[in-house]
C-alpha cells in the first residue's frame, strides 16, 4: 500500500471541510514530483491538479521546501456522489534542500495544474574553469 496521505505538521494550515469523513480531516494528498538537475541547479515539477495560485503556500525555512496547496474540486452542496476517486482536496510536501542551492533566488510557476519551481545553485557550487599559468 502506497503512503498516499501525510498528516499535517504541527502550525500547518488544516483542511476544515465539514463533508469530508474525520479520518481526513488534516490529512493531505502527497503530490508526484519530477526532479530535474542541470549545470545552474534544480527544476522541479509538482502535479497539483485544480490549484490555483490563491490556493497555493511555498514556504523555505533554512534548507526546508514545503509545498501547501488546496484544489478547487469541490463538490456542490446539492450533490450527492456515489463514487469519488479523489476524496482529499489538500497537498502537502516537504524537501530537505543541499546547501548548493541558492534559496533567495527560487522561482515559480503555475500552469495547467503543473507547479514548475527553479532553485538555482549557489554561487560557491556553480562549476567554474580554473586558469593555469604556465612558469
Amino acid at each position: 500500500m502506497r503512503n498516499d496521505v501525510q498528516t499535517a505538521s504541527p502550525g500547518a494550515p488544516t483542511h476544515t471541510d465539514s463533508r469530508q469523513p474525520p479520518r481526513y480531516q488534516g490529512a493531505a494528498l502527497t503530490p508526484p514530483v519530477d526532479v530535474v538537475e542541470d549545470a545552474g541547479g534544480i527544476t522541479l515539477y509538482a502535479d497539483l491538479p485544480g490549484v490555483s495560485r490563491d490556493k497555493l503556500n511555498l514556504h523555505v525555512e533554512a534548507e526546508t521546501l514545503t509545498i501547501d496547496a488546496e484544489s478547487g474540486l469541490s463538490v456542490p452542496d446539492d450533490l450527492k456522489t456515489s463514487h469519488t476517486e479523489v476524496g482529499l482536496g489538500r497537498f502537502r510536501r516537504v524537501f530537505t534542500l543541499s546547501k548548493e542551492l541558492d534559496t533567495e533566488k527560487v522561482s515559480a510557476e503555475l500552469a495547467q495544474g503543473v507547479l514548475k519551481l527553479r532553485i538555482p545553485k549557489a554561487e560557491h557550487a556553480k562549476p567554474r574553469r580554473i586558469n593555469v599559468e604556465v612558469g
